[in-house]
């Protein structure tokens, strides 16, 4: 999966998320992401809580397509507030 289509993905399972997901290690290294990803679903949830979602919003690419996966969450208020 490209960087896009995991953005995508996330966007796509998460209300009203905004996500950003780059190469770290530049795009030859494909399995390796990393994703800021902003939502009013993560209100009230802890951090742990709110990569869960992440998570479960990718499903099985995190096991057959995603190696390792550098993650930041936020409510829109956090990331006003950086």
């Amino acid at each position: 999966m490209n960087a896009n289509e995991v953005a995508e993905l996330i966007e796509s399972e998460l209300d009203d998320a905004d996500a950003t997901v780059s190469h770290p290690r530049g795009v030859h290294d494909e399995d390796h992401l990393a994703a800021t990803v902003v939502s009013p679903a993560f209100e009230g949830k802890t951090l742990v809580e709110q990569h869960q979602m992440v998570y479960d919003a990718l499903g099985d690419h995190m096991t057959t397509d995603i190696h390792a996966l550098e993650l930041k969450t936020y409510t829109p208020e956090e990331y006003d507030e950086r």
